[in-house]
């Protein structure tokens, strides 16, 4: 408790006292049984209660959170231009009153939800976008007073600045900048952008008027009912057709990978096909020259020839080797012994 309700309750103490005691007083006179003193009394209690009900109009506390405007009877504009800091001050009394004006922050909402907001029911923003389309806007908006600017605040807009000021000045800043979008690019594309449009439009028209913007909440944005149907059957043909193409891709690279599969193959057998061509070639190439050295041994030795046709045939077959000249040859006759011959051993000597 601070010490201006501390006296203002110290004055409604006194002045029930001094009820108290001409009650009393004039209770004890009806009964012929005055009091002594009593007007004395009742004097004394009533200057009492006086002075301290002095004191606590003119004693006032303003807390930390808080700005005083101060409505003065002796100033020629019916206030002090300056608004009261926060501490104890004094004021003249009777002549003068304060209004205190909080500083600290404050949150308007204006939601659909009717237990949502200072408005019950539906106090969701109505606007039209530039397609024609009908959409809600659910939106906070926190903001605070400007201390430098309680004064002019307090002559403009009284304790009304939230719902005539704010309320108003938001639904209208929010209907200007929906009118500016069309409604796809409202619920996805461009959602922060409206945001941040309707925060900077919205700042500017506060301060203008003494306060002072902390944050644009845009909370939700929803749709006609048959808009809301025509989206999501536009959202399952979407998605429909983006699996149909991934299909189509699927099926696409499936023929891509064949295809080089294939081309793999045929590169691979024109490969084998060359490699065995240039076998055949250096085969052929090194039989050519193998028979040109062949040649060139028999040009040189003609009997060579006949010594490796004869080293060619098999060994257990006898033969018999003509002249030069004859070009045939004959089987050699047996060389063993005819059955008929008999070999008569020579005598011992």
């Amino acid at each position: 408790m601070n010490v201006a309700t501390l006296f203002q309750g110290v004055a409604l103490i006194s002045w029930v006292a001094v009820v108290a005691v001409l009650v009393f007083t004039v209770f004890q006179a009806s009964r012929n049984n005055p009091i002594k003193g009593g007007r004395s009394l009742i004097i004394a209690v009533v200057v009492f209660a006086i002075v301290f009900s002095t004191v606590s109009a003119g004693l006032v506390f303003v807390s930390p959170q808080e700005r005083g405007v101060v409505v003065s009877a002796f100033s020629p504009k019916g206030y002090r231009e300056e608004a009261l800091q926060p501490g104890l001050k004094w004021v003249l009394p009777f002549a003068e009153t304060v209004v205190t004006y909080p500083i600290s922050r404050q949150t308007y909402t204006m939601s659909i939800m009717p237990d949502e907001g200072q408005v019950r029911g539906d106090d969701s923003i109505e606007a039209r976008t530039s397609d024609g389309q009908k959409v809600l806007i659910d939106a906070s908006v926190i903001y605070q007073i400007n201390p430098e600017k309680v004064v002019m605040l307090h002559i403009n807009w009284q304790d009304r600045y939230s719902t005539d000021l704010i309320r108003a000045l938001s639904r209208g800043v929010i209907r200007d900048a929906v009118s500016q979008f069309q409604v796809e690019e409202v619920y996805s594309l461009k959602r922060l952008e409206l945001s941040s449009m309707i925060r900077e439009e919205l700042q500017n028209k506060l301060q203008e008027n003494g306060l002072i913007l902390v944050d644009f909440v845009l909370r939700n944005i929803s749709f006609s009912e048959e808009y809301a149907a025509s989206v999501e059957q536009k959202q399952i043909a979407e998605q429909q057709a983006q699996q149909a193409f991934f299909v189509v891709e699927s099926k696409k690279q499936e023929a891509e990978q064949a295809r080089q599969i294939a081309e793999g193959r045929a590169d691979a057998a024109v490969i084998e096909a060359e490699g065995r061509a240039k076998a055949r070639i250096i085969e052929a190439q090194a039989e050519a020259e193998a028979l040109g050295l062949l040649a060139d041994a028999l040009a040189g030795n003609q009997d060579l020839l006949t010594y490796q046709y004869i080293n060619q045939i098999t060994p257990n077959i006898e033969v018999m080797l003509l002249p030069n000249d004859s070009p045939f040859l004959f089987p050699l006759p047996e060389i063993g012994p005819s059955p008929s011959t008999s070999v008569t051993p020579a005598p011992e000597q």
